[in-house]
């Protein structure tokens, strides 16, 4: 199964559903994660946010006392049409920026016209990235941060050498061209457990 992220206030809900569905349950810590196997041979790995590791006692609990955001983090959102940035101390957004750019869309027209129209969508995504990082350089600080949108899209603007100190970690977001909605919805997932699931 994919990995499903569930936010720390609805993991112990979680947890009680998969014991409810496959059978009592026992608990270990597994590769900095928790991982609990069901009488019925089926099995979860929860992941503390922002690839931190797990090293507490064996139960849902300590997991979750252990599953509160760093002090320095940050959400970089990055699509042709547009960016969204954030810097975050613990749950909290202390700052962000998000932008819009006009990026020409296909066109049918064929030759010499064609190539003038894929020139200039070119250049212009290549702003929308620049710009995209002049402000994550702005805004970022090294650390964790939780990356979505486009991956070539993402990956130009990580390469700008100011944004080195950045350490990429999961999930990767399938996000639309960000609004504040959706950064709002990055942030949380960026907060959230990850959980992998295999059923028997």
């Amino acid at each position: 199964m994919p990995l499903v992220l569930v936010p720390p206030a609805r993991l112990e809900r979680w947890v009680d559903n998969f014991v409810a569905r496959h059978g009592p349950t026992s608990y270990a810590v597994v590769g900095g994660a928790l991982r609990g196997e069901a009488d019925d041979g089926s099995s979860f790995v929860a992941r503390l946010p922002l690839a931190a590791s797990y090293d507490g006692v064996p139960d849902v609990a300590g997991l979750l006392a252990a599953a509160t955001p760093p002090d320095r983090w940050g959400v970089l959102l990055v699509r042709k049409g547009g960016f969204a940035v954030a810097r975050l101390e613990g749950p909290r957004m202390v700052e962000h920026k998000i932008g819009q750019r006009h990026v020409q869309g296909r066109t049918k027209a064929g030759g010499q016209s064609q190539q003038r129209f894929a020139r200039r969508r070119d250049n212009q995504a290549r702003q929308a990235y620049e710009a995209a990082a002049e402000h994550a350089a702005r805004i970022l600080r090294p650390g964790p941060v939780v990356t979505g949108g486009d991956r070539t899209a993402v990956e130009e603007v990580l390469g700008d050498v100011r944004l080195t100190g950045l350490r990429v970690v999961e999930p990767w977001l399938a996000v639309p061209d960000p609004r504040r909605a959706v950064l709002d919805q990055a942030v949380a997932d960026g907060q959230s457990l990850g959980v992998d699931v295999t059923n028997a």
